[in-house]
């Protein structure tokens, strides 16, 4: 009877112990493909975000640079388009983000002022130019056209995005006086397109890039000496708090892939 009941009391003790084990072992019974999800991306990566302001100019190539990103790690790209001086008062209003990409180098240099970063990386070469409707109706050839009477133009607003300011310093810098013919300020380089397009101006400065593809409007390139050529720059938000994320889409950006977009939207490298 001891003996039986001795078998008895080990095969308990046994049993309680398998049963341990086994509950122990749920937790780390997952297989690979548990880990990784069905796609063979790493779960908690999908689950992941970055929010990236850019101006609105850029949507084309940004909107394209975020697909691929995703793509390539499964991380979803939150873009906030506006106009860059109200994309400054954001960040400075809420101190959330994670990844600046400006319109212009006075823009990161504004960001490095409010300590919004440290550094930044330029990208492609920011080029304006002047825009007309398709078939160019008021004859505009350069720049001295845009200051004849009765020409209708359509310009940036110097207070809200980099065109604006950048067509105030070319205007100065070819000692020409424009104001006169201003029909209309826009807040993005996108709406003075759409402007142009719909035939409410006679010509406008907007980006070089803008009229890559575009059909409604055409493009007549400003000589360089009488032109003021920026650069589209990107930089990592100090207060991001993703930074190792943050920096690699940054990186993917200046990445070959990442120019390789630019360049398919009329952009041309920073050599």
């Amino acid at each position: 009877m001891k003996r039986l009941r001795r078998f008895t009391l080990w095969m308990v003790i046994v049993c309680l112990m398998a049963a341990l084990l086994a509950v122990g072992g749920c937790g780390k019974g997952e297989t690979d493909a548990d880990k990784t999800g069905k796609n063979g991306k790493d779960i908690k990566q999908e689950d992941k975000s970055l929010m990236v302001y850019s101006g609105a100019g850029l949507r084309k190539p940004m909107d394209q640079i975020g697909e691929a990103f995703e793509k390539k790690t499964g991380v979803k790209i939150n873009f906030n388009y506006a106009g860059c001086a109200q994309l400054l008062g954001q960040m400075e209003l809420t101190k959330e983000g994670d990844v600046f990409v400006g319109g212009s180098l006075n823009d990161m240099e504004i960001a490095q002022q409010k300590e919004f970063t440290k550094e930044y990386h330029k990208v492609v070469y920011h080029i304006p130019a002047i825009g007309v409707p398709k078939g160019n109706p008021a004859g505009i050839t350069c720049l001295a056209d845009m200051a004849k009477p009765g020409v209708k133009l359509v310009l940036g607003d110097a207070q809200s995005n980099a065109i604006g300011k950048k067509g105030e310093k070319i205007f100065a810098k070819n000692k020409l006086d424009v104001e006169k013919n201003v029909v209309a300020r826009d807040a993005t380089v996108n709406e003075i397109v759409t402007h142009l397009a719909m035939k409410q101006g006679d010509a406008g400065l907007i980006w070089e890039d803008n009229g890559f593809g575009a059909k409604d409007i055409e493009i007549i390139i400003i000589p360089e000496e009488q032109n003021m050529i920026d650069m589209v720059p990107v930089c990592c938000l100090s207060f991001t708090k993703q930074p190792d994320l943050a920096q690699q889409f940054v990186d993917f950006v200046i990445s070959k892939e990442g120019i390789a977009i630019f360049e398919k939207n009329g952009f041309k490298p920073v050599k």
